[in-house]
């Protein structure tokens, strides 16, 4: 399995809402953090600027033209204004009363429209993935490779505009396919050589190899050795370059991604105890509870019966 098809298949998008902000200067609008959330807009006219209010992410301002994207994926604050120093009304004070609707808003100047929306996920399939993203993706509509990503969007924008039966889940739908879409542009416009963290690691051409090899079957006996020799890197070489670019060993990368499978099966399935075990590549049931109740701080019978009320 592709890592990221399977973190997109786990994080199990909760609910989507969205909004059509359709504004005129002077404007302005402020959110607050909300954690657990990803929020996304699309600038379908006009141009505005982008602030993300947050002590350890600032950001900004920065200027959206027509057709960029952009997502916040950890519920981060940020603002909208027609200009950098404009007045901002509080976000719920103004939309809450038009989620799925048009919500008017500012003076009888330029015009801006914007498509907004935030998601709810799963939080244990999504931790994985959101503890690895920036503070903010931007997405320039002149990329090439965001070719999908501004179908997503145009289908957006015309559902918002010309609303009809079951619009409310189309545009949910297409907001989590817009979500998936901006990760990829992102992971698209790092360097995979410069660049650390895990969605660099998998733009690298040696480690992502061995990345993917490992996800596909992740049960394998695997060492280091094995990992190196799919990377075609010498063992040490491997090992470095590995580490480098994810912080941690490559055995420590296979029982983190072990539990995160074992985790998913345990909420979602009711799978026994040792099939999970043999399907994460544990031969016995008492070392796979001793692995996971290591990572996770509790037993995988006790997770299990944890997250059924948030299962149902």
């Amino acid at each position: 399995m592709d890592p990221l098809d399977e973190v997109f298949a786990a994080m199990r998008v909760e609910n989507a809402l969205y909004a059509r902000l359709e504004a005129k200067a002077p404007w302005g609008l402020s959110t607050r953090r909300v954690d657990g959330t990803a929020r996304f807009g699309l600038v379908l006219r006009g141009g505005c600027w982008l602030t993300l209010d947050d002590e350890t992410h600032p950001r900004g301002p920065i200027a959206l033209a027509a057709g960029d994207c952009f997502v916040i994926p950890h519920g981060l604050p940020y603002t909208l204004r027609d200009e950098p120093r404009s007045p901002t009304v509080n976000c719920v004070d103004v939309v809450r009363a038009n989620i799925g609707g048009v919500v008017p808003i500012g003076g009888d100047g330029a015009g801006t429209t914007i498509v907004s929306g935030w998601f709810n996920f799963d939080a244990h399939g999504a931790q994985p993935l959101m503890d690895l993203l920036p503070g903010l993706l931007h997405i320039r509509m002149d990329q090439d490779r965001t070719q999908l990503l501004q179908a997503a969007l145009q289908l957006l924008a015309m559902e918002t505009s010309q609303r009809g039966l079951g619009s409310g889940l189309v545009a949910s739908r297409l907001a989590d396919i817009i979500f998936v879409q901006a990760v990829r542009a992102h992971i698209d416009a790092l360097d995979a050589d410069t660049g650390t963290g895990w969605l660099a690691a998998l733009s690298d051409r040696r480690i992502g190899a061995a990345l993917r090899l490992l996800h596909q079957d992740i049960a394998a006996n695997w060492t280091v050795e094995a990992l190196a020799a799919a990377a075609g890197m010498s063992r040490s070489g491997f090992a470095l370059r590995f580490k480098e670019k994810l912080g941690q060993s490559p055995l420590d990368y296979l029982t983190r991604w072990r539990m995160f499978r074992a985790g998913h099966l345990l909420r979602h399935t009711d799978k026994p105890l040792v099939e999970i075990a043999d399907s994460v590549g544990y031969q016995s049931e008492a070392a796979f509870n001793k692995a996971f109740k290591r990572s996770s701080g509790a037993a995988p019978g006790a997770y299990r019966r944890s997250s059924l009320p948030a299962a149902a």
